[in-house]
């Protein structure tokens, strides 16, 4: 991709500045189009990969997607491909949207595209055009969603009939419904599920906030934006800590490739007036995702977002996945909103949280321990409260880094009997310097974690109970890889090989863990202690001289595994 050279005195961290962004839309924009069909109404991109709906579907979805970045880009002439592709796509060319189909997704896209582009698209369109779209929005605004984020697809096109001309009963009860069913999974501190469970990931900031927040900007509502603007703000918070110096976002849950729309969450801070972070740190954090999946491979040598994380990826897709699907990255080009005079393009970048300090921070809603160090730039989240079995390894695990990727011989995990199984995850808190869970393994076998952090080093403890004495016991630490170095000691109840057994109920298993990408650590033992007392007390000291303890106990002795919980004390 043919980008401008690094502005460092702008951009000391990134050397990217608006003139970067803008680069980086116009290469996507102009890579996709020898792909769309005459009538501009499909993108039919290339790719093995067909998406569970289909080649129509997954053509649309080239267009919707390919559409929203355009708005956001603002560019009058690209638009004009896409108003032809419009008029056609209505006349018949689309498929119609259904229950929990595909097209309600990209009409969520295609209805905010218009949103945005009012002046320089729809109100050039003639008449017949306007009337044949909106009929076909019209059908979003009442077919059935899944239970999660696609709530909110009826909310934005609702938003935008209305904006229209064409508000009718039924664009009020979309909107209305999904703005009280968010509410069923907002848990606070800025953080919702997305959708039943304790589903955490970067859904909540590229469609949990997103949506809402742009639905009430554009509509002007003070009350909602105030509401889901708070909102977006405290979470912006915790959010700007899952970045990694490189630029890096958190490696953890689904929909990975679309890669930089976890820029998407930060601009629309900046974007509404509502976040916590200053201008310069808001374009170093978007800044640094975009540019660390441009210089990895993100783009192909036609210069079309691969499936993949850096290059193609198979093993981070979903059946919905395809070969547009990436194009949900256009998010992450949220900023291109804002004048070119605000203070987020004009403004010198400023150090992110991981560049400023070493920290621990919990994060309580999804019962989360982020812990970073600037020496290596590295960012690990323990994991201790979010859970998706239908994404298992990108859920599941007790830890998930910006430098690493789950593996398939199940890293971060406690095995019970040959069973890695991490279901039924109960958090148990958290709190400054740890976080503790309780999940089920099988047959009644549970196992309850803690984790203290320290600098780069962990403390992970894991009490086994429910399993029969003679149960074999692995515990595994971070992936190794290419890049920072990973460390696993035993302590208590593991031999060198990372392997015990259960002598009694319970059976407590202690290691200590480290990720680093220092040259030369010390050795692990030299930096924290760990003392176990009556068989459940943990003592943990620091070398800095800090010290914290934890007991395990009983909580509910009427069950046949007993449930325990851990405190600290």
């Amino acid at each position: 991709m043919d980008l401008p050279p690094d502005d460092r005195t702008r951009s000391p961290y990134t050397g990217y500045t608006r003139a970067h962004w803008e680069a980086a839309a116009d290469a996507l924009l102009a890579a996709v189009e020898p792909y769309a069909t005459q009538d501009h109404a499909l993108y039919d991109l290339p790719g093995d990969h067909t998406s569970s709906s289909g080649r129509l579907s997954d053509g649309l979805e080239g267009y919707a997607r390919t559409f929203l970045l355009a708005a956001f880009r603002q560019d009058g002439t690209v638009l004009e491909r896409y108003a032809d592709g419009l008029a056609a796509g209505v006349a018949g060319v689309w498929p119609r949207v259904l229950d929990r189909s595909q097209p309600l997704v990209e009409a969520a896209s295609i209805a905010l595209g218009l949103r945005l582009t009012r002046e320089l698209l729809w109100d050039r369109l003639d008449d017949p055009v306007r009337r044949r779209t909106a009929a076909w929005l019209t059908d979003a605004l009442t077919a059935r969603p899944w239970p999660n984020n696609w709530e909110l697809f009826p909310v934005t096109v609702g938003g935008f009939l209305q904006d229209v001309g064409h508000a009718t009963e039924a664009s009020r009860t979309a909107i209305d419904r999904g703005l009280e069913r968010i509410e069923e999974w907002y848990v606070g501190g800025g953080w919702y599920t997305d959708g039943y469970g304790r589903r955490f990931d970067h859904y909540n900031g590229w469609a949990m906030h997103l949506y809402p927040v742009l639905h009430a900007w554009l509509a002007e509502d003070s009350r909602l934006l105030e509401l889901y603007g708070g909102r977006l703000a405290r979470y912006l918070d915790g959010y700007a800590r899952l970045f990694g110096a490189d630029g890096a976002p958190m490696h953890q849950g689904r929909s990975l490739t679309y890669r930089f729309a976890t820029a998407a969450p930060l601009w629309l801070g900046a974007l509404t007036g509502h976040t916590p972070l200053a201008p310069g740190e808001t374009r170093r954090l978007a800044s640094g995702a975009l540019r660390y999946f441009l210089d990895r491979a993100a783009v192909d040598e036609n210069g079309l977002l691969t499936l993949g994380w850096h290059g193609p990826d198979e093993a981070l897709l979903q059946a919905y996945s395809g070969p547009a699907s990436p194009y949900w990255a256009g998010k992450g080009f949220l900023g291109l909103l804002l004048p070119s005079g605000d203070e987020a393009w004009t403004a010198t970048e400023e150090p992110g949280p991981t560049d400023r300090a070493d920290a621990v921070t919990p994060v309580g809603p999804p019962n989360w321990l982020v812990q970073s160090t600037r020496s290596d730039g590295v960012v690990r989240l323990h994991n201790h409260g979010s859970e998706d079995v239908r994404y298992d390894p990108y859920y599941a695990r007790l830890a998930y880094s910006t430098v690493t990727v789950p593996s398939a011989s199940y890293d971060n995990s406690v095995i019970v009997g040959g069973d890695a199984s991490r279901t039924e995850i109960v958090p148990l808190g958290v709190g400054e310097g740890w976080a503790a869970s309780r999940h089920t393994v099988r047959d009644g076998i549970r196992v309850t974690s803690l984790v203290a952090a320290e600098g780069a080093v962990e403390v992970r403890a894991h009490l086994v109970a429910g399993a029969t004495a003679g149960t074999p016991v692995r515990v595994t630490g971070w992936a190794a890889g290419d890049g920072p170095r990973a460390e696993l000691v035993p302590v208590v109840g593991l031999d060198d090989t990372l392997t015990g057994t259960v002598t009694g109920t319970p059976g407590l298993f202690v290691v200590l863990a480290r990720l680093s990408g220092e040259a030369d650590p010390q050795p692990l033992p030299r930096l924290v202690s760990v003392d176990v007392r009556d068989g459940c007390e943990l003592h943990v000291r620091w070398a800095s001289g800090s010290a914290a303890r934890f007991r395990f106990t009983v909580s509910d002795e009427a069950t046949t595994a007993p449930s325990w919980t851990v405190t600290a004390i």
